[in-house]
């Protein structure tokens, strides 16, 4: 086994700052050397890169800017507006959060963050991570910012063999102590680059690192193997019935989900309580927005969320004019206008699905049962 030349976190920090002011990532919220960043777009930033990839965000990012460009137009706009632009990023609770906190910020603290993480954590949304980027990268506070980047880095270059998710307090309290007093968020944006473009889950470039001399985990040959992860478990399975109703008109039923909870806010077909044991269609049918003839389309959609998979059952029927129950929030919209609202993934899952077997009065679906 080889020994590692010890370092102090002085000398850490200065070897990463060295590197990051060599190497560092252009990012559309990232200003120039020297230039102090804007909390808003750090904020934003932040928000919009849990549980997605820098290539995707880029993109949302800039459309936000151009559409709310400060704080004060964010929190200004309507839920379903930032909804609809957030479409496609996923976890839409962030968005929903996103919006709360503009307003919140708006009308308690005169448009402007706090400075201090204690305050900025009780802000929606905001939690220990996002708190630390912002006070650090915004506010230049000697923050300790760990995500999943620097997890794999810490956790290389102490050598922790302890596996994830029970890991993350000794690593969290390791990075800690290399949290540096001086340019902090320069550091904080450095050790997430370093995680991001050298120390990678697969095949590390240790030899550009600035801490390989000084890597217990590659000193020891075990860099690619940490972080090590705790067996994932199962996702359970859950089954609903959602119910693609149109008009002869051509107009579909929507409907909008409860503002808390899993989606929340978001435009769907109307659909079943979501539940572990798979329906028929009989006890659906009482679920279901008219009491009509369902036709059960071919096969169920299956869609994966973080905590469990969902498998749904597409029911179908057409009526003649016809209203809803529109204090369930119903919103009769034909197909080409669905642009137009804030779909999650699964519901587009489903459009796609139905629109391929529309009903019709006198026909079967391709492939289904009369």
């Amino acid at each position: 086994m080889s020994a590692v030349r010890p370092a102090s976190p002085a000398h850490l920090a200065q070897a990463l700052l060295g590197w990051y002011d060599r190497h560092r990532r252009r990012l559309p919220w990232r200003t120039a050397p020297g230039v102090r960043p804007d909390p808003y777009r750090v904020w934003l930033s932040e928000i919009m890169l849990q549980q997605t990839t820098v290539p995707v965000v880029a993109g949302y990012f800039q459309r936000f800017l151009e559409r709310w460009p400060t704080l004060e137009s964010l929190a200004l706009a309507e839920l379903d507006d930032v909804l609809h632009a957030w479409q496609g990023l996923g976890y839409y609770a962030r968005a929903r959060n996103l919006h709360a906190c503009a307003r919140q910020l708006a009308t308690d603290h005169g448009g402007h963050f706090p400075t201090e993480e204690k305050a900025l954590r009780a802000l929606p949304g905001i939690g220990r991570y996002t708190a630390a980027a912002i006070a650090a990268i915004a506010y230049d506070r000697p923050a300790t910012v760990v995500d999943g980047n620097v997890e794999r880095v810490i956790a290389r270059l102490r050598a922790v063999e302890s596996p994830l998710p029970a890991a993350k307090p000794k690593l969290y309290a390791l990075a800690a102590e290399l949290t540096p007093e001086a340019r902090p968020g320069d550091y904080a944006q450095a050790l997430m680059d370093l995680g991001a473009t050298v120390c990678t889950p697969r095949n590390p470039g240790c030899l550009a690192c600035p801490w390989q001399s000084v890597c217990e985990g590659r000193a020891r040959g075990l860099a690619e193997s940490l972080p090590r992860r705790a067996p994932k478990r199962q996702r359970p399975l859950r089954h609903g019935v959602s119910f693609w109703l149109m008009r002869t008109d051509g107009a579909v039923l929507l409907r909008r989900r409860p503002d808390e909870g899993l989606l929340g806010g978001m435009i769907e077909l109307p659909t079943t309580p979501w539940r572990d044991e798979p329906w028929n269609l009989a006890e659906a049918s009482a679920h279901a927005p008219q009491p009509l003839t369902w036709q059960a389309l071919p096969e169920p959609v299956r869609h994966g969320f973080t905590h469990f998979e969902i498998e749904l059952l597409v029911a179908a029927a057409e009526i003649e004019g016809g209203s809803a129950n529109e204090s369930d929030g119903a919103i009769w919209c034909p197909p080409a206008r669905f642009s137009e609202h804030a779909l999650p993934t699964l519901t587009r899952k489903l459009v796609r699905y139905a629109e391929r077997y529309r009903p019709g009065p006198a026909s079967t679906p391709e492939g289904g049962r009369r």
